[in-house]
């Protein structure tokens, strides 16, 4: 079977994963045996259906897989839809997982003397630099972005910058590391992504699992 009649499921690596797969089970895809094995190095998977592959990303990748036509649906934090904004994903669906939040945090010594809405220009570390320039700049505040892929809780203790944007689920990283939350940016789960140039050449088969999702995350 060549690429073209192949269909490619991106799933993210890390915690989403386990939230994700009982709704890829539920929607009746069953991957192969390799792909719950945690000594398993391999990043693509054969299924009960034999034109169906998962392959396993991480998770700003799944987006960028699913842009750009290497896999045909995918599941994505919208934080990362809101950092990249592809026009060629279509997100039918939110499946109502992976919930969190995007939030400013500060050293907690600091925040009981500080007023947000005295910032002017600020530094920031983040993983999502176009989403917290975006959300600083409707607030006429400048935010200079220092792009780090993880460890922001590392920044302002080293000097690196004040502010940091990141998820918060539980708020105990934060904590850990002695900050405090002091703004909220947006609410985020994992959404159902489909690339739009697939679901135009091949409307009723990805329309068909978009439902089979559905009614997985609903039982609708």
């Amino acid at each position: 079977m060549n690429r073209a009649e192949k269909l490619v499921l991106a799933l993210p690596k890390g915690r989403i994963l386990d939230e994700a797969m009982p709704l890829v089970r539920a929607a009746g895809i069953e991957p192969e045996p390799d792909f719950d094995n945690p000594k398993s190095r391999a990043l693509r998977f054969s299924t009960n259906h034999p034109h169906i592959d998962i392959i396993r990303v991480r998770a700003f990748d799944v987006a960028t897989f699913v842009a750009f036509g290497a896999a045909e649906i995918g599941i994505a934090g919208n934080d990362v839809l809101m950092e990249f904004d592809y026009p060629e994903i279509y997100a039918p669906l939110d499946l109502g997982i992976g919930k969190c939040h995007l939030a400013v945090a500060e050293p907690a010594d600091l925040a009981g003397e500080d007023d947000p809405s005295r910032w002017s220009h600020i530094r920031v570390a983040t993983k999502y630099p176009t989403i917290t320039a975006k959300h600083f700049a409707q607030r006429g505040v400048q935010a200079e972005c220092v792009k780090l892929n993880g460890a922001m809780e590392l920044a302002p203790g080293l000097g690196l910058c004040r502010l940091i944007v990141d998820l918060v689920s539980t708020g105990s990283t934060l904590k850990a590391n002695g900050l405090v939350e002091v703004e909220r940016v947006a609410e985020i789960s994992s959404r159902l992504i489909v690339n739009r140039t697939a679901l135009k050449t091949r409307p009723e088969e990805l329309a068909g699992w978009i439902e089979r999702f559905r009614e997985g995350a609903y039982g609708a």
